[in-house]
């Protein structure tokens, strides 16, 4: 799995599969593997799946991070590797940066799919994700799990004996974990970060999809982001919340790919 020098660091990429392109972007506190449990489902398309900064095995430089820097990232990976037009998704802070990268590039965007994504916080959720960016300088990283944990995953993922005790202990044992200052300067992108009065530049067809029991990113701003661009659907999944992409991948990829395949690349 490489590694390209772009926009001043090394940013880590992996690609599997043929076909169309689709590039996945994480969100915050995840690198590529987050998209793990859809891969199966994706095979049909040439997956490329990357580390933001500040996460895995990205650089992590300590300077203040914004979410379009992010999105020039993206874009420079592309054209390091030679790939001039995309089928785009991201979740969460992932969603954000595809919005820039779909902004600034539209020739490069077919499509876009926003997963469990929004154009600006409001107060509760800008409070929560920059107290996550500062916990992590007083608390362990097991104990911070088990305080982010609820507002990711739903109360029946709960109930599956052993489940989030698994997640914990793989976050621990992780082994490329992340640094304070990369977990503090994309929680300050992702609170800076307001697409709101250009969602109506978003050229492209756009899939806008949410977990029904999403209480970090509520259906609330999906539904502003479906209404503000031009071309978007909204898509609530009963099943899951916030961390749907674990909680149901199925469900998530059936809905990725029945939009996928009424797009013409």
């Amino acid at each position: 799995m490489p590694k390209v020098h772009v926009n001043g660091i090394d940013l880590f990429y992996d690609i599997q599969g043929k076909g169309e392109p689709l590039l996945l972007i994480s969100g915050f506190l995840c690198d590529h593997a987050y998209w793990s449990l859809l891969m199966p489902s994706l095979k049909q398309y040439q997956v490329i799946r990357f580390d933001n900064r500040g996460f895995g095995r990205t650089s992590a430089p300590d300077s203040p991070y914004t979410i379009q820097q992010m999105a020039t990232d993206a874009a420079a990976l592309l054209e390091t590797i030679g790939i001039n037009k995309i089928h785009l998704a991201g979740h969460s802070m992932g969603g954000l940066i595809a919005q820039e990268l779909a902004l600034a590039h539209p020739e490069k965007v077919k499509n876009l799919i926003l997963i469990s994504s929004l154009a600006k916080g409001d107060g509760r959720f800008n409070s929560i994700v920059s107290t996550w960016g500062e916990l992590p300088r007083t608390l362990d990283w097991k104990t911070y799990q088990q305080v982010i944990l609820p507002w990711i995953f739903t109360n029946e993922f709960y109930s599956f004996p052993g489940m989030i005790d698994a997640i914990i202990k793989m976050a621990v044992n992780y082994p490329f974990p992340p640094t304070l200052h990369g977990i503090y300067h994309q929680s300050r992108a992702i609170v800076n970060c307001d697409t709101t009065q250009r969602l109506k530049d978003i050229s492209c067809p756009t899939l806008v999809m949410v977990g029904k029991q999403d209480i970090l990113t509520p259906v609330k701003f999906s539904q502003q982001l479906a209404q503000n661009i031009p071309q978007a659907e909204l898509v609530v999944l009963n099943s899951g919340g916030h961390g749907f992409l674990i909680e149901s991948p199925e469900d998530v990829a059936a809905a990725m790919l029945k939009f996928l395949s009424t797009q013409q690349f």
